[in-house]
């Protein structure tokens, strides 16, 4: 597929993006009812504002691009009937959406069945979106305007600045310990970014974002933004991210190969 056709996908996940901001905004720094999607003693928050944005989505693409599937975080997986998957998370960040907080946004990916092939981010309370295609930059737009995407070049671990959501992510000891022995080095950490810690990543504002426990919805459509800006997106063992899993991002390529000896404690 054409570089062309990875960016006019971009643009049809921009314009669906904008119209998923209209259904999420009026439920934002409202009191509204949450439910707990996990059974067990966890919290996965779910609101009408994520099923309501979700619902706008799938009806744009089942519109635009009717073969195409659909793999939603509220709705599931529809299988389409050509190679094309749009990997959609409506909300990510609901637990900062819940709180009033502004680290969040909607998420909408296209996976070719190879690879992801592009990717945006979109925060309607600020009006700001990150986008990015395979073949083409990743690119930063708001209010009319925008600009190219471009990670920031980072020597050393030692002086790198690390976002994580959440060190309770970290399913077992050793993979927080693996974490631990990044963010020990690092020269700043910060938690609570969810999917904006990617975004500013690519914005050259942080240097590494190191997580676990994510979906595919979680990381598909920041990886095209990250690559398309300079930087790189892997699981912790050097594959493809687009299953979600243990996750390092750096913006400088030397610098991830320097995390992942560090999380492998080599």
């Amino acid at each position: 597929m054409t570089t062309e056709h990875n960016i006019g996908f971009v643009d049809f996940a921009y314009r669906t993006a904008l119209a998923a901001g209209v259904a999420i905004l009026p439920h934002f720094r409202e009191v509204i009812e949450v439910e707990n999607k996990d059974s067990g003693a966890g919290y996965d928050p779910v609101t009408e504002a994520d099923t309501a944005a979700e619902h706008v989505i799938r009806a744009a693409i089942r519109k635009a691009y009717p073969d195409h599937g659909i793999r939603g975080e509220e709705h599931g997986w529809e299988r389409g009937r050509s190679r094309y998957t749009w990997v959609i998370d409506p909300i990510d960040g609901t637990r900062s959406f819940i709180l009033g907080q502004m680290h969040w946004a909607t998420l909408i990916a296209l996976h070719d069945g190879e690879g992801v092939v592009a990717g945006l981010a979109h925060q309607p309370y600020v009006g700001e979106t990150f986008l990015g295609a395979v073949g083409g930059s990743a690119e930063w737009r708001r209010a009319g305007e925008q600009r190219t995407l471009r990670t920031r070049r980072c020597a050393s671990i030692g002086v790198a600045a690390l976002a994580c959501t959440d060190p309770k992510m970290f399913g077992t000891p050793s993979d927080l310990a693996a974490f631990k022995r990044v963010a020990d080095r690092a020269r700043l950490t910060r938690y609570g970014g969810d999917c904006y810690g990617y975004c500013l990543l690519a914005m050259g504002l942080i240097d590494v974002v190191i997580e676990s426990s994510l979906q595919a919805y979680d990381v598909q459509a920041l990886i095209p933004i990250i690559a398309g800006a300079g930087g790189v997106v892997t699981t912790w063992t050097g594959s493809s991210a687009d299953e979600g899993g243990s996750i390092v991002a750096c913006g400088d390529p030397g610098l991830h190969a320097q995390v992942l000896r560090v999380l492998e404690d080599r």
